[in-house]
């Protein structure tokens, strides 16, 4: 197949870039940098410094920082199971864990709800084992937990990527040479997996940060993140003008968390699987 030929295959996926990428960006950056009237302005950009906006701002950024943690330490040593066990990336068991992603986000998510509201499987276990009940419905709390939940496959995939592509004659020479387990983990196989870690991290922080719906179902109406600022402008107030300009603030978090990916992430290792 000669180069024109497969320059005329790229067509569909730049159309596709063009329609939903670049055009709804550039919309973003219009309605975001522009007021009602179509002057410029840095207004709705500056609106993130109000204190309810930055009140939801720096609690969004709290509740993301600590899903992505949890899932963090939660994923690097479900990794290394993985790994040792010999999983292969088409082994039932990595099918088995990857099969709750397939089912739809805001039904996860609901599912959640019923299990933790006050009167919800949980509490009704607990309350036939004459056990106090719990509170966790409407608190950050179970919004870290729906976070961790929804997140945590995206934490675990980039790392086990990274740890399987390690080969075991590298390890094996570690402990040649006298290291231990814990001297293994942390000055072979931690280094040699910092793009799989940057990847997950990038992978559970953002989609933590931006979200909304979490927060909705699981938070109630008494928490609201930035994300819910912004649904909340477009939806409800129809201020697209701010909802942009705060959407550009976020975009801000991104950009940034993409730089570091490019920076340990060059080759793309943990994002390839």
């Amino acid at each position: 197949m000669n180069k024109k030929a497969t320059k005329w295959l790229a067509g569909p996926y730049i159309l596709w870039m063009i329609g939903f990428t670049v055009i709804p960006l550039a919309m973003i950056f219009l309605y975001g940098l522009t007021a009602a009237d179509g002057s410029f302005t840095l207004e709705n950009v500056a609106a993130i410094a109000t204190p309810e906006h930055r009140k939801s701002l720096f609690l969004a950024l709290g509740l993301s920082l600590a899903s992505t943690v949890i899932c963090l330490v939660m994923a690097y040593p479900l990794a290394m199971i993985l790994r040792r066990r010999n999983v292969g990336r088409g082994s039932f068991i990595l099918f088995i864990f990857i099969l709750p992603m397939w089912m739809n986000f805001l039904l996860r998510t609901m599912a959640w709800q019923t299990l933790l509201e006050k009167n919800g499987v949980i509490n009704g276990i607990l309350t036939a084992l004459h056990l106090p009940s719990i509170a966790v419905i409407n608190t950050p709390w179970a919004i870290i937990l729906g976070m961790v939940y929804n997140f945590l496959p995206f934490m675990v995939l980039p790392i086990y990527n990274v740890l399987v592509k390690i080969d075991d004659d590298v390890i094996n020479a570690a402990k040649d040479l006298g290291a231990n387990d814990f001297q293994t983990i942390t000055k072979i196989l931690l280094p040699l997996s910092v793009p799989g870690i940057i990847s997950g991290i990038n992978m559970v922080f953002v989609p933590a940060l931006t979200t909304f719906v979490i927060s909705n179902l699981l938070g109630g109406s008494k928490i609201l993140l930035i994300g819910n600022v912004i649904e909340q402008e477009f939806t409800r107030g129809s201020n697209w003008h701010l909802g942009s300009g705060l959407s550009l603030v976020l975009m801000a978090f991104i950009l940034v968390s993409m730089a570091f990916m490019a920076k340990y992430d060059k080759d793309g290792e943990g994002t390839a699987f």
